[in-house]
């Protein structure tokens, strides 16, 4: 095993289409060890069932805090940030997913099932016949926003500047903005529970209050929940819309069938999902002693990445990786987590998932798109743009615009 002299996830080649990346990095080694641009080094794991054993390996921890803690860092995330479920171990985390377990219940998202299909309606009646449409700015941003804004009561007037806060939040390069992002959140989000707990009612939040009361979580725990939800629940959901349907447009025979049969949507989802990952790589791990996975030797201490999106197009587990195929099983993709995890959320129908989100969509929403055009900018004779580079657009059906 060759270790690269760069990191190649930053690389800008990465940003614009990540499968090659992961392909010559899968091809020389599922695991292997590459630099931070820190001085320092980690371990990717691009491989299928070298992930899998990852996900689910007790030696591969969380806990961010326990990593750092003798480590000097200059960061200054907020605690409801930093200390959210996805950076923990049992037995915390434990607690934490007891908690959140029965707010997604397949009865409670059919009961949300009504208003998301209304927030998607009123989207798109907005949308002016015969104009162009950033589906990206129009859609899959606000309709996740919107939602857990909602479960959160957060009021209407508060979810852009929320949506802005969340997105700095993801913007690795800045890292003084993550922090400042991180603190806006806290304390916003600190005062949304605080103003609940003072006037108690029956709304979307009271009940969220008293799960976590009754499930034993103290208040930094509460507001770091909420946070989460804010979060990982529209961020994976936004970038979900957006994949998926840049993959549809790309593909226009497997977008046809959907139209002429929106049945088979719930079915597609799973491949949509494991053809371009709204993940692709998955939150922090360390190693807590030393381990072999795939055959190479990772020691203690070190940070251990899994992508799933390299995991997700490895010819091991999926045939013929790189082409979208509607009629796969291609139900042990990735992209939630180990397929043990993906069970979980199919058991309890996450809202927080994108799958939720994507069920909304009917056969008349459908038709809208057939009717009024939907491309690509940057299309042309010779083919589509790279990944990176391509806005999704509805209208005209002409000119064809980057996300």
């Amino acid at each position: 095993m060759t270790t690269p002299r760069r990191d190649p996830l930053r690389d800008p080649r990465f940003f614009a289409d990540p499968y090659p990346t992961y392909d010559r990095l899968r091809g020389g080694c599922p695991v292997q060890r590459i630099p931070t641009g820190s001085g320092h080094h980690a371990y990717l794991i691009t491989g299928h069932p070298e992930a899998c054993a990852a996900f689910t390996d007790p030696r591969l921890s969380k806990d961010t805090a326990r990593f750092f803690a003798d480590r000097p860092s200059n960061r200054d995330l907020h605690p409801a940030i930093s200390r959210n479920m996805l950076a923990s171990d049992p037995p915390a985390h434990t607690r934490h997913r007891r908690v959140t377990t029965p707010l997604f219940t397949t009865g409670r998202v059919r009961e949300l099932r009504p208003y998301i299909t209304r927030v998607v309606d009123d989207l798109m009646t907005a949308w002016r016949p015969g104009a162009e449409v950033d589906l990206v700015a129009d859609l899959a941003v606000p309709l996740p926003v919107t939602v857990v804004c909602e479960l959160l009561g957060a009021p209407e007037s508060d979810r852009t500047t929320l949506a802005g806060w969340s997105h700095d939040l993801f913007d690795a390069a800045d890292t003084d903005r993550v922090d400042a992002a991180s603190h806006r959140i806290g304390d916003y989000l600190t005062h949304l529970v605080d103003t609940a707990r003072a006037a108690p009612g029956d709304g979307p939040l009271h009940s969220l209050l008293r799960d976590c009361d009754e499930g034993g979580l103290d208040q930094d725990e509460t507001v770091s929940l909420a946070a989460l939800l804010l979060v990982a629940g529209h961020e994976t959901t936004t970038h979900f819309i957006g994949n998926a349907v840049l993959a549809l447009l790309r593909h226009p025979e497997a977008f046809d069938s959907l139209r002429r049969d929106p049945d088979l949507i719930p079915g597609a989802l799973d491949e949509l999902l494991r053809f371009d990952s709204p993940v692709s790589v998955a939150t922090f791990r360390h190693s807590t002693e030393d381990l072999r996975v795939g055959g190479v030797d990772i020691p203690a201490g070190v940070p251990v990445l899994i992508a799933p999106g390299a995991a997700n197009r490895d010819p091991a587990a999926f045939r013929d990786p790189h082409r979208l195929d509607l009629d796969r099983n291609a139900g042990g993709h990735l992209s939630c987590g180990s397929p043990s995890g993906d069970e979980h959320r199919r058991r309890t129908g996450s809202l927080a998932g994108p799958r939720a989100g994507q069920r909304t969509v009917r056969s008349e929403q459908l038709g809208r798109a057939k009717g009024g055009g939907v491309g690509v900018r940057g299309q042309d004779a010779t083919g589509l743009a790279a990944p990176g580079d391509d806005e999704l657009v509805t209208g005209t059906g002409r000119g064809y615009e980057h996300q």
